[in-house]
């Protein structure tokens, strides 16, 4: 798996910190809280294909996948 969890956190954070940024205003400021929602959209449809996937492992005795999603442990 090429993304983990923990990237889907840093573009998260990086949307937060340029709707903080306190320079952008007027057209530039709706822009990014445009983008802003659409990653919120997508991360959250990361978020519960990553539970669907994590829950179906669990199901079948499957812990292995957990560890490589969140990005702390890589498949042998």
């Amino acid at each position: 798996m090429k993304n983990k969890l923990t990237d889907l956190n840093n573009h998260l954070f990086l949307a937060l910190e340029r709707l903080n940024d306190e320079s952008v205003t007027g057209d530039k400021l709706q822009e990014e809280i445009n983008r802003s929602k659409a990653v919120t959209g997508v991360a959250k449809e990361i978020i519960a294909n990553g539970k669907l996937v994590l829950e179906a492992q669990k199901e079948l005795g499957h812990t292995a996948s957990a560890p490589e999603m969140l990005g702390l442990a890589k498949k042998p």
